[in-house]
């Protein structure tokens, strides 16, 4: 398919298009939740027409090939996005989230500001496709490139970039949705669209990598330390934002944005039906499992990390780092059968595995299809396996088998339970917590 291109301001290519169908569609569903959810609401006419708006920009965003206009279009969206999350002004809490999150893109701003001033000052080019085939990594685009990171870290809530997001829980679920399921994939889109220059750099793909895993372990450990859903799934989205910068780091652009899809409609969801959540009728694992039940759910994650494999088209036992993306399908099937085998597990084997199976191969066909759709652009190069690799993986490993051995003790071992640990704990809890102005402490402190 060849990109649509309306002068020289945008270039609509497959990227573009697979960016503005996630949008559009979490749009309209956001509309058409929050239509009925603030009914009634003094500030309905002016949410809906920010809401189109920050649509809008969005959609010239990821369709520019303008240097400026895509700077533009960056800045307008943050802009209607912290008017949204200040939805009630005289809310002070609101509106501290409001002033946080501002602060943090202009940083994130200023970082993308100073990388296309660095881009148009080496090439001469305010076309971004130009910029793109610069047949050279001279020192000034390395340190774009870096700048252009900072953006993407500070949209994307990267460790340690990441207060803003813990801190916007004041918004109604409706912006908490378009914010978690949208804008927050800004980081990943940019990095995807400079992609060709980031391929040529191992260096910032490793810290993207470094970055990544340190940012998803923590927020999938402050995930477990939160007492609401809305805090939890915050700290859920730092953890995927994470991982899609690992997926980035290693190479894998078109398996960045696969997650980013899957993460958009998975957590609009999460938000909208956050409401509900209270009345959901959930199976609770027991920690820790048994020993048949285990090897069981590492059986599923055999199957499910094969079916990955093949419907994605990669190798199971890749020598680069494909066999990173291969282990972690491997841990969340594992993962995702152990409630399945908690009670007579060699009965619910069968089913464990299918199910495990069946998971791998909706996922890995979904990374199949973006990566063939963007296959034109040429955004996948898996990279050598490397120490820092290796590490990540060890360190997602012990955290999950730490999770399933040593959480959920019974009450009469809490006195046993280290004193470096009980200090660690409270850290890692005060270190998770959203800034304290933008904390509402008493009920008279809402303004509806």
């Amino acid at each position: 398919m060849t990109p649509f291109v309306l002068g020289s301001l945008f270039h609509v290519d497959r990227l573009a298009l697979i960016m503005m169908g996630l949008v559009a569609f979490i749009g309209l569903c956001v509309g058409s939740f929050a239509r009925h959810y603030l009914k009634g609401d003094s500030y309905y006419r002016s949410f809906f027409g920010r809401l189109t708006l920050l649509v809008g920009t969005v959609m010239v965003m990821v369709s520019a090939d303008n240097l400026l206009l895509l700077l533009l279009a960056w800045c307008a969206s943050n802009a209607l996005l912290v008017q949204l999350m200040m939805h009630k002004t005289g809310w002070r809490a609101a509106r501290a989230a409001g002033v946080l999150a501002s602060r943090n893109f202009a940083l994130g701003a200023a970082g993308v500001a100073g990388a296309f001033g660095l881009f148009y000052a080496t090439t001469g080019q305010a076309s971004i496709q130009a910029v793109l085939q610069e047949p050279a990594l001279t020192p000034p685009l390395l340190l774009a490139l870096g700048l252009l990171l900072i953006g993407a870290m500070t949209q994307s809530a990267i460790w340690p970039f990441h207060r803003w997001l813990l801190s916007s829980l004041n918004s109604p679920t409706p912006v908490s949705a378009i914010m978690h399921a949208g804008l927050i994939n800004g980081g990943g889109f940019l990095l995807a669209r400079f992609a060709p220059l980031y391929l040529r750099s191992p260096d910032l793909l490793t810290v993207l990598v470094v970055l990544g895993f340190l940012t998803a372990l923590l927020g999938t450990l402050w995930k477990l330390m939160q007492p609401d859903v809305k805090r939890m799934l915050a700290c859920s989205t730092m953890g995927q934002m994470g991982f899609m910068f690992v997926q980035c780091g290693l190479g894998l652009f078109p398996a960045a944005v696969a997650h980013l899809v899957w993460h958009g409609l998975f957590k609009a969801y999460l938000f909208l039906s956050s409401g509900s959540a209270a009345k959901e009728k959930r199976v609770d694992q027991a920690y820790p499992p048994t020993a048949v039940a285990f090897v069981a759910a590492l059986a599923c994650g055999l199957a499910g990390s094969f079916s990955f494999a093949a419907a994605s088209g990669k190798q199971w036992l890749a020598t680069d780092s494909t066999l990173v993306l291969i282990a972690v399908a491997f841990l969340t099937t594992s993962q995702f059968a152990l409630p399945l085998l908690q009670v007579r597990p060699l009965h619910q084997l069968p089913g464990a595995l299918l199910g495990a199976s069946l998971f791998g191969l909706v996922y890995g066909g979904s990374v199949q299809l973006i990566g063939w759709l963007l296959a034109p652009l040429n955004l996948q190069q898996p990279q050598p396996l490397s120490a820092y690799h290796v590490a990540g993986l060890l360190a997602l490993t012990l955290a999950w088998l730490t999770r399933l051995f040593f959480s959920g003790q019974p009450k009469d071992k809490e006195s046993s339970t280290p004193n470096w640990l009980l200090k660690g704990y409270v850290q890692a809890l005060n270190a998770s917590q959203p800034h304290p102005a933008t904390i509402t402490t008493h009920r008279n402190q809402y303004h509806f």
